[in-house]
């Protein structure tokens, strides 16, 4: 190599370690056959490398600064003191080659989910439920730790208690060393040599449990309860996890919901609904569990004179109550049931009022000023 490899790193010739290094660092970003896989780059990667093996070498670079031959024929990557940890270290900052350290033993609990089916009304108003969960609690016999009584975990000679065993390899780059978790300690740094016969080493057990829940008022299908540090203890007694409680409404067999507010449909006769009435309809209190002491859990539907089926009544205030605050409406269908049994009375009866109201029809066909449904859309469009 005839050049300057301080011209190659550009930097001074007084330049300290620290200023070389990051001058490798910034060139080799950009020079990286990873990032711009251009032969000439390669080659000014490769020339940029070999500079910075040389510069950052306290020998070699005295010896270079000497005019002596620092490479000794070998050739690029050769020299004994380049590791592809500083390539690392001019990616990630020097996280791939810095020691991570041994993992710890005690860690956070999962997370759990469970899945709770409510009535409408409990959705609505909320309410209080017990529930039998399965998962991991804290070791009684050893409080955690994972050891038998009179014993403790002690370090692990394979790694010297790092968790980590270095793996080095040469490749054209030189030097390649990674760590990797220790088999021996599977990284932990330490070994339980006496594990605890309940827990087999973990700190934890599987047990059932039981908790009540406050499922608050407003609720609906897939609203999740937080019951923070009620999931599995960690590993080693670690701080429990959250449990989540997913909530399941199931269906009304009067009223179904629409967020905040309720829909019902009341089927009337057509005589009450052509002579107007006033019903005594349920509300969604009467499936409280204290309904008989409540005074709320019926109201009164007027219908007018000449309701037509379909027609929605809205009662406000009689919905679901919101998470965060006021409550929805109650939105009532009335549909008008039209008789399909007449004795002779009946139907004579309606006869008569259909001549009174003229509208009878003879049959086979419609009178001449009573056009039919079909009729008029055909007129319509033919404008």
């Amino acid at each position: 190599m005839s050049q300057d490899l301080y011209a190659i790193l550009d930097v001074p010739r007084d330049a300290d370690a620290d200023t070389i290094k990051k001058a490798y660092r910034r060139l080799a970003r950009q020079l990286h056959p990873d990032v711009n896989p251009d032969p000439a780059t390669q080659e000014r990667f490769k020339e940029v490398t070999m500079a910075y093996e040389v510069l950052s070498d306290p020998q070699k670079r005295a010896a270079y600064d000497r005019g002596g031959d620092v490479f000794d024929g070998a050739g690029f990557g050769q020299g004994a003191g380049f590791s592809f940890t500083d390539i690392m270290d001019a990616f990630f900052g020097g996280g791939q080659g810095a020691s991570r350290g041994p993992r710890p033993r005690v860690r956070r609990g999962q997370d759990a989910l469970i899945r709770l089916e409510v009535e409408l009304a409990e959705a609505a108003f909320g309410v209080t439920r017990e529930l039998k969960v399965d998962t991991a609690v804290l070791c009684t016999a050893c409080r955690g730790s994972g050891a038998a009584a009179g014993s403790q975990p002690v370090p692990c000679e394979t790694c010297q208690a790092t968790g980590e065993v270095a793996h080095v390899q040469r490749s054209l780059l030189g030097e390649i060393r990674t760590l990797r978790p220790c088999p021996a300690c599977r990284g932990y740094g330490s070994i339980i040599p006496e594990p605890c016969r309940e827990c087999s080493g973990e700190g934890r057990v599987r047990s059932r449990r039981a908790l009540n829940v406050k499922i608050p008022a407003g609720v609906d299908t897939g609203t999740r309860v937080q019951l923070a540090g009620q999931g599995e203890i960690g590993p080693g007694g670690g701080p429990a996890g959250d449990l989540y409680v997913e909530i399941h409404v199931a269906p009304h067999e009067t009223f179904s919901r629409a967020g905040a507010d309720l829909r019902c449909a009341v089927t009337v006769p057509m005589t009450a609904a052509a002579l107007g009435t006033t019903l005594t309809l349920p509300t969604l209190e009467a499936d409280l569990p204290d309904a008989e002491s409540r005074t709320d859990t019926s109201f009164e539907l007027d219908l007018r004179p000449g309701t037509q089926s379909g027609t929605e009544q809205t009662l406000r205030g009689l919905g679901v109550p919101g998470l965060r605050g006021g409550r929805g409406d109650l939105v009532v269908t009335v549909l008008v049931e039209t008789p399909t049994r007449l004795d002779p009375r009946q139907e004579e009866l309606l006869r008569e009022l259909a001549a009174i109201r003229d509208e009878e029809a003879p049959s086979g066909s419609m009178k001449a000023s009573h056009k039919s449904v079909f009729s008029r859309f055909r007129d319509a469009f033919n404008g």
